[in-house]
């Protein structure tokens, strides 16, 4: 439902529009033109936390701990650097999850940020906090203060399944003989976004051989990736374009030598191939000293409630065996 204020000449003075229960979009009539601006009704938030056992897979058991998509793919994302979710998850890994809960006059609205994760996986145990500083910039962080995102994705793309790992001694499927396997190849339907693995500027933009569409990508002087068999490059981006990571840079498909839709990822140092499943990633860069004093007080709370909710986890998981 639009409100609209006019005056008596019939002239738009204002307008609102409800995008959400709590949040409104208005626009009001200024000297130059119309200025536009979101304003948010009060809300309350409310903590919430879900702990899980993977028994099926990571995403069945995730949703009957309780946790929705978007949650369970804010919690890949978190540790999207440090686990493999198709490869690495293991029956056994356990998570744990403290997240906002956004109520207005009672009645929740939505699932908000993650605040506190913890994820225990083939014997590792890592913990990720939220954190926000004075400029309003949130990301994770380790309890000591390092940032959980890398300067690579370890996978570039969300929905997948390993069709064909790195090898330099394959068989090529195509052309039947023994050819080095320089990447690894990811299946997905046609159409599925390709994210960029880290930042940095396109080399390549085209057609290349077998490769079919490809985009190479160029970090620093020493690191590239490849991205093949794409259906169709993203408008907008062409050669010496810079790119972030995580930005969408084209899409799915089985172009060039390739017997149905996948990615061909190669990751590159210095010109000679890696096997992006295994490459060591740069390690992450602490916080800043100046945010650390703040950073240990604001998360110390969270770090109680998450060893808290690892001793009930532990309990119940001995108890039911």
């Amino acid at each position: 439902t639009f409100k609209v204020q006019a005056d008596k000449q019939g002239r738009v003075q204002a307008l609102d529009y409800p995008l959400d229960k709590i949040t409104t979009l208005q626009v009001r009539r200024t000297k130059n033109g119309f200025d536009t601006s979101i304003a948010e009704a009060q809300v309350e938030h409310r903590t919430a936390y879900a702990t899980g056992t993977i028994d099926t897979s990571f995403y069945v058991d995730a949703l009957e701990a309780g946790l929705s998509d978007n949650l369970i793919m804010n919690l890949a994302q978190i540790y999207g650097w440090d686990i493999d979710f198709v490869l690495d998850i293991r029956a056994g890994d356990r998570f744990i999850v403290v997240y906002d809960q956004i109520y207005y006059q009672g009645e929740k609205i939505r699932d908000g940020k993650i605040l506190a994760a913890e994820f225990r996986n083939q014997g590792r145990n890592l913990r990720a906090l939220r954190y926000t500083n004075h400029e309003g910039n949130s990301a994770y962080y380790t309890p000591e203060g390092r940032i959980m995102k890398k300067a690579f994705l370890r996978v570039p793309m969300d929905q997948f399944r390993v069709s064909s790992p790195f090898n330099l001694r394959r068989k090529h499927p195509v052309l039947n003989r023994i050819r080095a396997h320089e990447g690894t190849d990811y299946a997905a339907p046609t159409g599925t976004p390709i994210k960029a693995a880290g930042d940095g500027r396109i080399a390549f933009r085209g057609r290349k051989g077998g490769y079919g569409n490809l985009i190479e990508i160029r970090h620093n002087s020493r690191t590239s990736t490849r991205y093949g068999h794409m259906s169709r490059f993203r408008s907008g981006f062409g050669v010496g374009s810079y790119v972030k990571q995580g930005q969408v840079i084209g899409y799915v498909g089985q172009s060039g030598l390739a017997t149905g839709p996948h990615l061909h990822y190669e990751f590159r140092i210095n010109g000679a191939p890696k096997n992006p499943e295994t490459v060591p990633l740069p390690k992450a860069e602490p916080l800043p000293q100046k945010y650390m004093a703040e950073f240990k007080r604001h998360s110390a709370p969270f770090l109680a409630q998450l060893e808290a909710l690892e001793r009930i986890q532990v309990a119940s998981n001995s108890s039911a065996e």
